[in-house]
């Protein structure tokens, strides 16, 4: 029995603001954001977008009809939450038209959710092999204007069909998940930005990374070796690279070459978008799936997840016959070359626009699904 990804999408924002613009208006290097945190450009999210217009317009596109009858499960992974108890995924089950007699979750865990979500889809599917789960990772990641944070802000979702006869990558059975009691990012209940703790941030993430890799390395007694790439969590591409690096210290030059070699090649769509906070790693491996021409069918894929607070999981999947035929790329290259720059002015008034229903009329953004108005505390979306 197999499960694992069959179909897979990602969708941001019209809008981006360069970094360089950025570092200019904010008296910084530009070689600060574009080489010490490698990002070029930054999506932005209008008032008219939130994680349900996100995850909505990344889902759409890859479901048929005979999904929609198929999926039993519908799983949101989020740190942006629109509401305290009513799940994102209640709302996107009725706008995708998702058969009724569906489960629809959403779950929290920094930017670990989302693979959680996976997980649990993986097992529903090798349990019940004719049905299909969907799995959606979307976030607004926002820190505030002129913050320590502000550069590695973003916006998007990543949406994955589940099911028996995966088309792209069926997951194995070997992970190591981890869970640590450490405050290095929270945001606690009624406070509008994160509380982050820079330094305790990077190294807990690194840190951790070891210790799953270490753990999976002795219990399923692999190397770097077995692996054709490695995904990671991307909260700004150099992380990720950080965390690489340290695993690779004791391998051979030969080696790190090649693995920092697919690491590039996984995070040029982040390059262009910034933290997707749940979907960063899976933003990373279509990145990497698009962009590679180095892998081939039977190919083994680590996959590093990573949430602050601390959750990280280090897991794998084989890439299947075929594999390429199934991804998106003239679609997502469309996308990125079709936003708006916006100057730093724009993005600031954007970036303060507070969610009035005036403010929602006078959004000129015209994408598929986006929320419309508030009407006693109730959000309508175009369908």
């Amino acid at each position: 029995m197999t499960a694992g990804i069959d179909k897979i999408n990602f969708f941001a924002p019209p809008y981006y603001l360069d970094m360089k613009d950025l570092a200019h208006a904010r008296d910084v290097d530009p070689d600060k954001f574009t080489i010490g945190i490698g990002q070029d450009q930054m999506a932005v999210s209008p008032v008219s977008h939130d994680i349900v217009t996100l995850a909505a317009n990344a889902a759409l596109p890859i479901l048929s009809e005979e999904d929609k009858q198929k999926i039993d499960l519908v799983i949101v992974g989020t740190e942006s939450s629109i509401d305290e108890s009513k799940a994102s995924a209640v709302i996107l089950h009725g706008l995708l038209g998702i058969q009724p007699f569906a489960r629809a979750i959403e779950l929290k865990e920094a930017c670990y959710s989302a693979t959680a979500g996976l997980q649990f889809a993986k097992e529903y599917v090798l349990h019940h092999p004719d049905r299909k789960a969907l799995v959606i990772a979307a976030d607004i990641a926002r820190y505030g204007l002129n913050s320590g944070g502000e550069p590695t802000q973003g916006a998007g979702a990543v949406a994955m069909v589940i099911s028996s006869q995966p088309r792209i990558l069926a997951l194995s059975e070997e992970s190591v998940p981890l869970t640590q009691d450490i405050y290095d990012f929270w945001r606690p209940t009624g406070v509008e930005y994160p509380v982050v703790d820079g330094p305790l941030s990077n190294a807990t993430y690194i840190e951790s990374f070891q210790k799953v890799w270490q753990e999976f390395s002795r219990r399923y007694h692999k190397s770097f070796s077995d692996f054709a790439a490695l995904s990671f969590h991307i909260p700004y591409t150099k992380m990720g690279k950080k965390a690489l690096l340290a695993g690779l210290a004791s391998e051979s030059a030969a080696e790190q070459e090649r693995l920092l070699a697919r690491y590039e090649e996984s995070i040029r769509y982040s390059r262009k978008i910034g933290n997707l906070y749940t979907g960063s790693l899976y933003l990373g491996l279509i990145s990497l799936l698009e962009n590679s021409q180095q892998l081939t069918a039977g190919s083994q894929l680590g996959l590093f997840s990573y949430g602050s607070g601390a959750v990280a999981e280090f897991f794998t999947g084989t890439l299947q016959e075929g594999f390429a035929d199934h991804l998106r790329k003239a679609e997502h290259e469309l996308l990125l070359d079709a936003r708006n720059r916006l100057t730093v002015a724009e993005y600031e008034k954007m970036f303060s626009t507070q969610l009035t229903n005036t403010n929602l009329a006078a959004d000129p953004d015209n994408t598929r699904f986006r929320l419309e108005a508030v009407q006693q505390q109730i959000r309508k979306y175009r369908l």
